[in-house]
């Protein structure tokens, strides 16, 4: 699998901003073939690298906590976790 194939798009709205991006899945994965890492860029700007612990959503940069949820929940549907 190439990089391009496993990179997604993702889209949602939060608090009347639409957001349009991708999601680039690290090659690592957990316990469970969940990747370890995403790097997501929103709205042409790069968002951060996401990671899921402990069933919450995090970011490698300061983001506001409901974006982050967000961004988690669009990446839990392309898994369907």
């Amino acid at each position: 699998m190439t990089e391009e194939d496993k990179i997604f798009n993702i889209s949602f709205e939060a608090d009347g901003t639409k957001y349009t991006g991708w999601v680039n899945p690290s090659d690592k994965f957990n316990d469970d073939g969940f990747p370890v890492s995403f790097h997501v860029v929103l709205n042409d700007a790069s968002f951060g690298h996401v990671s899921h612990n402990n069933g919450e959503w995090t970011v490698n940069e300061d983001r506001p906590e409901g974006l982050i949820e967000k961004v988690g929940k669009a990446i839990e549907k392309k898994y369907a976790v």
